[in-house]
């Protein structure tokens, strides 16, 4: 088990901060490396001065620990934030001299003072992102929509408050890991005619927390973590588009043992609709008429993503010709206003007549104003071309 904290220091448990930095200062001047060369004992005995005073030198994390014990101020407990060296104090022999440097005024210090690296180790990994699909309607799309989306992922264990002991937080069912001595790292060196590298991974013993569990959470059995269906709630914009992806941070699966969250990628997915096809901002319809309708003009009843509309045919309308319905479209994502819905004639044309029909058809194709009497080339892309764009 992790040693006393007050017991490191030589000092009671109501000691003020002046006598538990002087204590520190003492146990740092006695056991800090340069005075202790190749002495692994000694720096040891160095780092656990070191996260002592990291936690009873800050008067929040001082009162956790004074009431919850190490459970109190570790990676997953919730400790305070002691200068700024993440939680749970020190986890690399950086910080250790940093905060040396500090309490005694210097900064130079052993390695060279200021710049230096200092480790952002936290307990436990990191959770895995998650992806998901949410298909929409186009009128969805058009109108912006809020969503609920059922999910099976893991999430924080409520019995053990995530860390994956046995009594949660208030608990005191940690030991340092032996294999790490508590930093959660392992470091090789070696040296070449380059110079000496040293390489540095998250110990295996640990995960990289610096600490084993004596007496796993029955819940989760020791991993902080359950499997569950969880339900969200998303707010779609109006204005998306196949492809476009919503992210919600932390809501991917739970890391071990209080590690970070990953993150939630929700993936838009247009569904087919039966009236139109979408071409960026604007949609595309069909109209079907008659000849007789073509010819006389009419009033035809069309659909739009906001109900049905009308729309005034003029006479003599051709076939291929394209009638535009202005804002009626989908909006711009970035407010720049909204597209078109584009209605496109096609004059039908029977398959079958009756003997009378046959007849009224041979006199009118006989008749000049029936003729064909194309007007300048269409220049505009076909239906068929526009839908080709769309989907290629």
């Amino acid at each position: 088990m992790p040693r006393d904290y007050y017991d490191i220091l030589g000092v009671d448990s109501d000691a003020s901060e002046k006598e538990i930095k002087k204590a520190y200062r003492e146990k740092a001047m006695e056991y800090h490396p340069d005075r202790n060369p190749d002495d692994p004992e000694a720096e040891k005995k160095f780092k656990e001065a070191s996260e002592a005073y990291e936690v009873l030198s800050d008067t929040e994390q001082r009162r956790r620990y004074d009431q919850y014990g190490h459970a109190g101020v570790n990676q997953n407990g919730g400790g305070g934030r002691g200068r700024g060296r993440g939680r749970g104090g020190f986890h690399d022999v950086e910080d250790i001299f940093s905060a040396f440097d500090e309490i005694f005024g210097g900064r130079g210090g052993r390695r060279g003072g200021g710049g230096r690296g200092r480790s952002s180790r936290q307990g436990g990994r990191p959770g895995s992102d998650l992806r998901v699909t949410l298909p929409l309607t186009l009128e969805e799309i058009a109108e912006g929509t809020e969503k609920e989306l059922k999910i099976r992922k893991y999430v924080e264990c409520e019995t053990c408050d995530g860390t994956g002991a046995e009594g949660g937080m208030s608990g005191n069912n940690y030991a340092m890991c032996p294999k790490c001595d508590g930093t959660g790292e392992l470091r090789q060196v070696s040296r070449s005619v380059f110079g000496q590298f040293v390489n540095v991974q998250a110990c295996p013993r640990c995960d990289g927390d610096g600490r084993i569990i004596e007496d796993a959470c029955g819940d989760c059995g020791g991993d902080g973590r359950v499997e569950r269906d969880e339900t969200i709630s998303v707010n779609v914009p109006a204005g998306v588009m196949e492809g476009n992806y919503l992210t919600l941070s932390g809501g991917g699966n739970a890391g071990t043992r209080g590690g970070p969250a990953g993150d939630l990628r929700i993936e838009i997915e247009e569904k087919p609709h039966d009236d139109f096809v979408r071409d960026g901002l604007d949609i595309y319809h069909d109209v079907y008429l008659s000849i007789p309708e073509a010819a006389l003009g009419t009033e035809v009843e069309v659909p739009t993503l906001d109900g049905r509309a009308r729309l005034e045919i003029d006479p003599g309308v051709q076939g291929g010709k394209i009638l535009r319905m202005r804002d009626r479209g989908i909006p711009d994502l970035e407010g720049a206003g909204r597209g078109d819905q584009m209605n496109r004639i096609h004059v039908w044309t029977p398959s079958t007549l009756t003997d009378e029909e046959e007849e009224m058809m041979r006199e009118l194709r006989g008749r000049e104003n029936f003729q064909p009497q194309p007007s300048e080339p269409n220049t505009e892309k076909s239906f068929f071309e526009r839908v080709s764009d769309v989907f290629s």
